[in-house]
């Protein structure tokens, strides 16, 4: 969903690196965090592969609406692997894109940022919500639809502070533009709400252990 299209030298180096840094900062505190474990949990390792795998494919599979959208269920990730390995999964089915040309090496920093927004949104959004439903369905569904909503704004303020080279536009002209992406996106927000919710909810029945059980 959200996810800044744009090639290499877009971002002055200024800003590459700035947003490269913060994200580094955050991988470096993840891997902290994950080595203070005492055992490493060889099941979520099989679940981050998996994910992994799907994410990166979705994510090439682009949509022929309004120019081209793609889903990339962060919001799942974030739901069923959690805030540090998802954003290990992030971060590398980001450098597998860029690998491919989708999107700049050098914007894989602020890519990361959006992204990994939208994974913490929806780890701590599913959570939240479970002592008002029971209903895995609506709090996965919500749960989406809000963490893709705050990538969004991420993205477009990374924008906007970063500034693209070679742009004509004043802020207030990119802003809107920015706005009428964002809207599309959230247009594709609630599909992909809907998909990540009928797979919570199923993946609820038949292995309930892996996302704490409920009803669905």
């Amino acid at each position: 969903m959200a996810h800044i299209h744009l090639e290499d030298g877009s971002f002055t180096l200024f800003w590459v690196l700035a947003w490269w840094t913060c994200a580094l900062v955050i991988i470096g505190i993840v891997l902290y965090l994950l080595r203070s474990k005492n055992k490493p949990d060889t099941r979520m390792i099989t679940i981050a592969a998996f994910l992994t795998a799907t994410s990166f494919a979705i994510f090439q599979v682009s949509l022929p609406f309004f120019g081209g959208v793609h889903l990339n269920l962060t919001p799942l990730i974030g739901i069923l692997a959690g805030p540090y390995i998802g954003t290990l999964i992030v971060l590398i089915v980001n450098i597998l894109s860029a690998a491919i040309g989708h999107g700049g090496w050098g914007l894989i920093g602020a890519n990361l940022l959006v992204n990994v927004s939208e994974v913490l949104v929806a780890y701590f959004t599913y959570r939240g919500l479970k002592k008002l439903t029971p209903s895995l369905f609506y709090r996965a569904g919500l749960a989406t639809f809000a963490g893709l909503f705050i990538g969004n704004i991420v993205m477009i303020l990374i924008i906007l502070v970063s500034g693209i080279q070679g742009a004509t536009q004043s802020t207030s002209m990119m802003l809107m533009g920015l706005s009428g992406i964002a809207a599309v996106n959230m247009g594709v927000a609630v599909v992909e709400a809907i998909i990540t919710g009928l797979v919570v909810s199923y993946i609820g029945k038949m292995r309930p252990d892996l996302i704490g059980g409920g009803p669905s």
